[in-house]
């Protein structure tokens, strides 16, 4: 009770304290924060490769190219043309992706939103 005075308030000396644990305890969760989600970012984008050749690879290449005989028997598209890249926008890569096109199967019940859209940075970047 030595902290309160007569109106039931906390004292200077209290405040202080609180200040001076509060402060710094703040401080440690925000860095622990920010140093986890960078993490996930860098994680995210390996995953994304992993993904892609886990799921895209076998009919579009590695490279995005499409040039292998299975991927001209299924006429796969070539994902890293400029023209192409330039006439699709993200939405279209991202329900191309989810919902599949053509032969191409749709992912979204085997793929994260996140990982879809992973998967989409992942192709923008394959462009040449």
């Amino acid at each position: 009770m030595d902290n309160l005075n007569w109106g039931g308030k906390v004292n200077h000396r209290s405040k202080s304290r609180l200040i001076y644990i509060a402060v710094p305890a703040i401080l440690c969760s925000v860095t622990a924060l920010v140093i986890g989600m960078s993490r996930n970012v860098t994680a995210t984008a390996g995953d994304a490769r992993s993904v892609y050749n886990a799921k895209c690879a076998s009919c579009h290449g590695r490279d995005g190219r499409a040039s292998s005989r299975h991927s001209r028997h299924e006429k796969a598209r070539d994902l890293t043309t400029a023209e192409w890249q330039d006439s699709v926008s993200d939405e279209r890569i991202y329900n191309s992706i989810s919902n599949g096109k053509g032969k191409m199967p749709g992912f979204k019940k085997k793929l994260s939103d996140g990982q879809i859209d992973e998967l989409v940075n992942y192709v923008r970047r394959l462009r040449r």
